[in-house]
């Protein structure tokens, strides 16, 4: 059900001519698109890890080269840092965004409960694979084809999850609003230069490597 709060910021948002374009309309086709793409990643890659376990000689198909290497990474301490496979946690946490996203695409209007229960799943989400790209590129010395696109999609989702929730008022923005207001104006320029950062930290990181290739 929509809620007072919600349907008096939508009349407030849709009343001011500077405010960007309320966000809610594209956040099912993210959860429903992003989400898709997030869990047919985590399972692939199960399907890779399982059939490593079976065959110790086995080579995944997303071990392309020294770099591109899903094996080297699955091999690693951090990929069960909970004592299973990392690739587990995304295929549950895509289950439940996809199912957020069929719900929004059916024109149903979570409470504010929900909001706040994906804020803090996309938080966490966001936290954990910010620390895997560390770990991938400073540690283990190799990238999972399938696990940056887990990583694409999980920014993505955090990024659209907290401008909603700042926009609707789900999260108090305070003194913080006009920076709120435009980051909402400038969403896709602010989501396009947070890949191109970690383009350029792969680039470094491998560097020597790219470069015999030229």
């Amino acid at each position: 059900m929509t809620t007072t709060q919600d349907t008096a910021q939508g009349a407030g948002s849709s009343s001011n001519s500077g405010a960007p374009a309320p966000l809610g309309r594209i956040m099912g086709w993210l959860y429903l698109v992003g989400g898709g793409i997030g869990f047919v990643a985590s399972f692939a890659l199960s399907i890779e890890e399982y059939l490593s376990l079976l065959n110790p000689d086995y080579v995944t198909s997303c071990s392309l080269n020294p770099v591109v290497s899903c094996g080297s990474v699955m091999e690693s301490d951090q990929a069960t840092l909970f004592g299973f496979p990392n690739p587990l946690i995304g295929i549950a946490a895509f289950a439940v965004v996809v199912t957020s996203g069929v719900v929004l695409m059916a024109g149903l209007k979570p409470p504010r409960w929900f909001w706040l229960g994906m804020q803090l799943g996309t938080t966490l989400g966001v936290i954990f694979v910010h620390w895997l790209m560390v770990q991938s590129l400073y540690v283990i010395g190799a990238l999972c084809p399938y696990c940056m696109v887990v990583w694409v999609v999980t920014i993505a989702t955090f990024w659209y999850t907290t401008l909603h929730n700042f926009e609707r008022g789900h999260l108090p923005a305070g003194s913080a609003r006009p920076a709120v207001l435009g980051g909402i104006r400038l969403h896709t320029v602010v989501l396009v230069l947070w890949y191109l950062v970690f383009v350029a930290l792969i680039l470094q990181a491998f560097w020597s490597y790219w470069t015999t290739l030229l």
